[in-house]
Formats: structure tokens, C-alpha cells, sequence
């Protein structure tokens, strides 16, 4: 018997999606897209209202927030290294579900490293999302041939606590 570790087992990052939700469209949501840029560097996408709420002053169509997604390996690397530092390497247990994917907040752009305050465009906070998968994962999304994948193959909490605690050295907070 030798030692090596399946590839196949062995989970990876397979996307990282950075959300600013403004609430209104103009200025604001101009300004977000540039934050949004400068902290990625990828081009945001703008999000649309999905229904309408007369209460927040959302109409259904209108854009409210913008999203960036990564999936270069080395750009994650960087961004995740640099959130994670905001977060002083420290993340609360219920940041992570059953499905071993990682959500968590950042309160201003601003606490990223080399990022000045700019009155002009004000403060803003975003939402992470990393998304950790088995290769192979692509069977369950694909248009052609799609299959389910087993239960023993997808990634638990508890596998993703550790992984990310190995590889980008989080603490993890127990509540």
C-alpha cells in the first residue's frame, strides 16, 4: 500500500463571488462598481431587482448591487489571503454550510491592505463567497451528460473547517 492521497479527493476552490448590494441604481451603484474593481480587479456585473418591494423602493428589473466572480487560481489566492487578513485570520463556525461552502462579510473596502479612503466615493462592505469542491463536481452542473454525484464525494463543514484552517491558517471560532 502506498501513502498518496487521491487528487480526486482533495478539495479546491473553484469560485470566489465578492457581492456589494447598494439598493438603488446612479451614483452609488457607480461608485461600488469601482470599489468592486480596485479590490478584485475583475469587472463587475450589475444585479437586477428580482421583485418588487414599494416598501425599499425596489422595482422589479431596476439595478440594485454588482458582483464580481473569480476563478483564477492565483487572483483567489491574493483576494482571500488579503479578506482573510481584514478578518484578522479569524472566522465564526457558522460562516460555513453543509455543503462546505464559506460566506462571510467585510465591513469596508477600506481595511484592505494598500486601499486609502476616498471621500468621493464613500464606504462600502461587501459579501464573500467561496465555493469549495472536489474535481469531478462538474458532472452535477454540465448540459451534456449530466449525473448526480454521490453524497461520500462533496465536501462536509466539517472537512471545509479543516481545510481552510490548514491552508490559509483561519482560526476557526467555535460558538
Amino acid at each position: 500500500m502506498s501513502d498518496t492521497v487521491n487528487p480526486m479527493s482533495t478539495p479546491r476552490i473553484t469560485k470566489v463571488c465578492v457581492n456589494i448590494g447598494v439598493g438603488e441604481g446612479g451614483d452609488r451603484l457607480t461608485n461600488a462598481e469601482n470599489v468592486l474593481e480596485i479590490v478584485t480587479g475583475v469587472r463587475p456585473q450589475r444585479t437586477l431587482g428580482r421583485i418588487q418591494n414599494r416598501d425599499l423602493k425596489v422595482r422589479e428589473g431596476a439595478p440594485i448591487g454588482c458582483r464580481s466572480t473569480m476563478r483564477n487560481k492565483d487572483a483567489i489566492n491574493t483576494f482571500l489571503k488579503n479578506a482573510f487578513w481584514v478578518r484578522d485570520n479569524t472566522i465564526p463556525n457558522w460562516n460555513f454550510d453543509a455543503q462546505g461552502n464559506l460566506s462571510f462579510g467585510v465591513r469596508d473596502y477600506t481595511d484592505f491592505p494598500e486601499q486609502k479612503y476616498d471621500p468621493d466615493i464613500g464606504i462600502y462592505g461587501m459579501d464573500i463567497n467561496v465555493v469549495l469542491e472536489r474535481p469531478g463536481h462538474r458532472v452535477s452542473r454540465r448540459r451534456k451528460g449530466k449525473a448526480k454525484v454521490g453524497k461520500g464525494h462533496g465536501v462536509s463543514r466539517e472537512e471545509s473547517m479543516k481545510w481552510f484552517s490548514e491552508t490559509f491558517g483561519l482560526k476557526i471560532m467555535e460558538e
